[in-house]
């Protein structure tokens, strides 16, 4: 097992990270058990969202409702999840989107199962924690 892998399979190292690209992740976790999904997320989060993790139809599209879907998650399957977000709001948005996944994260690891939020920076601009020490 890869070290990237025995990252995200760890319900402790669950949270909000960011790398420089998404290749790296979906090799990692090729063939295990993981759900991974990768959001286009820049124009409408909440409908980006929706359709790339398959939200119920009572999902509200607003920042509760977020918080209340990603703590459910029960028609996903996967001993866990990694969320790759491609592209992703910026400003306000994106700080509320971060505070809501850290909260997912710490909400999941008290469950025992892993959730990782991944913000694709290639740049490495944005203030959060690499997910990996890239090669």
């Amino acid at each position: 097992m890869s070290k990237l892998l025995q990252r995200l399979s760890d319900p402790s190292r669950s949270g909000v990270y960011r790398a420089r690209q998404e290749k790296d992740i979906l090799e990692a976790t090729h063939g295990a058990r993981l759900d991974v999904v990768g959001v286009e997320a820049k124009e409408n989060l909440f409908d980006g969202l929706s359709r790339a993790l398959a939200f119920p139809d009572w999902f509200g599209r607003n920042w509760d409702a977020l918080e209340d879907v990603l703590g459910d998650l029960s028609w996903r399957k996967g001993d866990g999840h990694v969320v790759v977000f491609r592209t992703y709001p910026s400003g306000e948005d994106f700080g509320i989107l971060v505070d809501v996944l850290r909260t997912t994260a710490e909400y999941w690891s008290g469950r025992g199962k892993p959730f990782f939020a991944v913000f694709l920076d290639p740049a490495k601009k944005l203030a959060l924690p690499d997910l990996y020490r890239e090669r």
